[in-house]
């Protein structure tokens, strides 16, 4: 079997973290299987949907490096990493669905009423053979009994996510529908439609739900339930998608940290576990930590330039060669990308703002005065390396100011950043070069 799988989400919004979820195992099933993973958006239901809800999806999708495989060709620059496709939208697929609703009143399965139109659902019970939940056996409702249809197409013409949701897993030739098991409730109406159809459903895999950590439902109200929320707080993409893996599967021997190549390797649904999982962000920030630790240096610049870049940062005005070298003295110092700013942003802006009261401790006339006498020592240098640096300085403290090099280390320290921690104090020196350095000194003097 050609294994073809599908993320289907309702730009009502931002993605919450269990659509993610939803999206990760489809993709992983697909890429464990050598199948397809589809992409498409459900956003028939006009007066909720909006473009900027799609785009966050779409970006959310990339940032974690879930690249879908078909779709109608497009111009998007962001596009997926795997050719131009973007995603299907049903909005553009309304004929198709009118369509089979035609369909489905000449065979006598769907009839008009107060300007809806009704599907005739059958009235026996339906059995839902599931992947991860087992065999479910979906009685009629009390209130069902007495009347178990419904509503595929609205009395405003626009067509009802059970029944698009059927017809495009039927046109996609969707093989297995994975989802979260608040969808399982709605499986027997979709079971019934593709036997309308003369259609075999696809395998259903209902997958747990995702809590929070006092075991109630995470809502979208809750902390945390925005992926894009760890997006703006500098998580690794690597770390979250890690993280993700282990809501609802886990591999083998208990491990917690892998790559993801060998969770696709590993990745069944056998594996998915039946019970709920609970959201545990402190094991979310161990994992970002030791996927940060880790992490080779073209990766971390990469993912640090991303970070300052959404702090606000102009990286654009800098050389790849100078960004390269003041990420490189940041790397292994961080343990969230959203730390960065404090950390190095220093080196991305011309002007070191300095409260008063870091003024008035740290900039005293003795200070200043010392201050003063390293710069221009600093200015006769003609090799601005690090050990030279740090020569100078303690050489400057020793014989010309008898102090102790501390002393003079942090007003210096405190001029050229603004900060009382960061990177090593001669190689950053080194990186802001003797333009910058001197002029931040001055800039502190004055």
């Amino acid at each position: 079997m050609n294994v073809r799988v599908r993320f289907a989400p309702s730009p009502t919004g931002f993605l919450h973290i269990g659509g993610a979820r939803t999206a990760l195992f489809n993709w992983l099933y697909a890429r464990h299987t050598g199948g397809t993973f589809v992409l498409r958006v459900e956003d028939t239901d006009v007066a909720r949907n909006t473009q900027q809800a799609t785009d966050i999806i779409l970006d959310g999708l990339r940032w974690l490096g879930l690249d879908w495989d078909e779709g109608p060709v497009t111009s998007d620059p962001k596009g997926p990493s795997k050719g131009d496709c973007g995603p299907y939208y049903q909005s553009q697929r309304k004929e198709f669905y009118a369509r089979h609703v035609r369909e489905l009143i000449d065979k006598g399965c769907a009839y008009s009423s107060e300007g809806a139109i009704k599907f005739r659902m059958q009235r026996e019970a339906v059995i839902i053979s599931d992947l991860v939940v087992g065999e479910v056996r979906r009685e009629l409702t009390d209130r069902e009994q007495v009347d178990p249809d419904f509503v595929i197409v609205r009395s405003d013409g626009e067509p009802v996510f059970h029944l698009v949701n059927v017809l495009d897993d039927m046109d996609m030739k969707i093989t297995h529908v994975i989802r979260g098991e608040d969808h399982l409730s709605n499986t027997a109406k979709h079971i019934a439609l593709f036997k309308a159809f003369g259609v075999e459903p696809p395998q259903y895999a209902h997958i747990p739900l995702i809590l929070n950590p006092d075991g109630t439902k995470m809502s979208k109200r809750d902390q945390g339930a925005s992926l894009q929320s760890y997006i703006d707080d500098g998580y690794a993409p690597d770390a979250v998608i890690n993280y993700l893996c282990l809501l609802g599967w886990s591999p083998k021997e208990n491990r917690e940290k892998l790559p993801i190549q060998e969770i696709i390797q590993l990745f069944d649904l056998p594996q998915v576990l039946r019970h709920n999982a609970r959201f545990d962000i402190d094991k979310l920030h161990w994992l970002d930590g030791e996927y940060i630790r880790e992490m080779c240096a073209e990766r971390f610049r990469d993912l640090g330039v991303q970070a300052l870049a959404r702090a606000g940062f102009n990286i654009g005005n800098y050389s790849p060669e100078y960004i390269t070298a003041a990420m490189a003295t940041c790397n292994g110092k961080i343990k969230r990308f959203g730390d960065l700013a404090a950390y190095g942003g220093f080196y991305f802006t011309e002007e070191v703002k300095l409260d008063s009261a870091v003024i008035a401790t740290d900039f005293t006339p003795e200070s200043k005065a010392r201050l003063a006498v390293l710069r221009n020592a600093y200015a006769q240098l003609a090799d601005f390396t690090a050990p030279l640096l740090e020569t100078t300085l303690k050489s400057v403290a020793k014989e010309q100011l008898k102090i102790k090099p501390g002393l003079l280390i942090h007003p210096t320290r405190m001029a050229l950043t603004g900060s009382t921690v960061g990177p090593s104090l001669y190689h950053l020196i080194e990186i802001l070069g003797k333009g910058r350095t001197l002029k931040r000194l001055d800039v502190a003097l004055t």
